[in-house]
């Protein structure tokens, strides 16, 4: 299974995170985040135990947004 990245967060300081890609195989992303941990914020939502929650900053979103301009183009 090979990953793509899709990009890391530009303004970070040791440029190695926050990080998305893209899993064409499975058609999903995968997200690497700064891992959330504030009881608060983790109470307001309704998470599985298989599952975990990781932030990003919301510049990343143009990452999603280059991949939804990939999609939309026309086979030539």
């Amino acid at each position: 299974m090979a990953l793509r990245k899709l990009g890391k967060d530009p303004e970070s300081p040791s440029g190695g995170s926050p990080t998305i890609y893209l899993d064409e195989e499975k058609d999903s992303y995968l997200v690497q985040g700064w891992k959330v941990e504030d009881a608060e914020r983790l109470g307001q939502m309704d998470i599985p135990g298989h599952e975990s929650v990781v932030e990003i900053p919301r510049r990343m979103v143009q990452f999603f947004l280059e991949v939804m301009k990939d999609d939309e183009a026309p086979d030539v």
